[in-house]
């Protein structure tokens, strides 16, 4: 690989990087405003299908990124982008409650009241959503890369959607357990919740497999890489 060739890659990396934190921490911080979507109108549990947080909107994003990152950088690469979510993650928090300590001014567009009531809980739902996430994307990418081991690269579709379905199951259903834990939702919405979410995630996750497959054969195009071969950006 050239010069020219390992800064384009470099850079790549830390737009894909940059995209990956920003759905992460957007999605922290918008969780607390829930929506519907009713093709069907099924009843689950008590709870409309899909009726969701508007924080699982970006949240798939991560793991088509990841998955990407995984197939064209590597394991090491994925992981790293993980690690970094994690501390942007804190770093998000402790900016937003640093605002919510300082006072208002009685002509602030947001008064104290409001701003605690849409960021009040946010240290219990990043606290939710980082434990979801770590158990998620580090279960998605081992899974991942089993597959793709076992396939010896090929048939991409397979460890896409094998990796993101279980991980995605094991993310909804720890940042659910623990925010009906802290009796942040009711324990009796958990079942509806946790099936719509799994659902609607799972749906993402088949949608995106087209767009993993375009961005899979522009990079192997644009570096020449071979079926099951990464870069190295050491």
């Amino acid at each position: 690989m050239t010069l020219k060739e390992k800064l384009l890659a470099q850079r790549i990396y830390l737009i894909l990087g940059t995209l990956f934190i920003t759905s992460l921490v957007v999605s922290n911080l918008i969780f607390k405003k829930f929506f519907y979507w009713h093709p069907f109108d099924i009843e689950l549990f008590g709870a409309k299908l899909f009726e969701i947080s508007v924080g699982i909107l970006p949240y798939p994003i991560t793991f088509l990124i990841t998955d990407l990152i995984s197939e064209i950088y590597g394991k090491k690469k994925a992981n790293e982008i993980v690690i970094l979510g994690i501390f942007a993650s804190i770093f998000s928090m402790l900016i937003v409650y640093t605002g919510n300590l300082v006072p208002a001014t009685n002509w602030s567009p947001v008064q104290n009241e409001l701003y605690t009531t849409v960021f009040g809980s946010t240290a219990i739902a990043v606290l939710a959503s980082m434990m979801a996430y770590l158990f998620a994307q580090f279960i998605d990418i081992q899974i991942y890369h089993f597959w793709k081991r076992t396939t010896k690269g090929k048939h991409l579709w397979l460890r896409n959607n094998f990796s993101t379905f279980l991980s995605q199951f094991v993310d909804t259903f720890t940042v659910l357990f623990l925010l009906c834990s802290f009796d942040e939702i009711a324990w009796d919405l958990f079942p509806g919740l946790l099936l719509s979410g799994f659902l609607f995630k799972v749906m993402i996750a088949a949608i995106d497999t087209p767009f993993l497959y375009l961005s899979v054969h522009v990079l192997r195009k644009q570096f020449k890489l071979k079926v099951n071969e990464e870069i190295d950006l050491n």
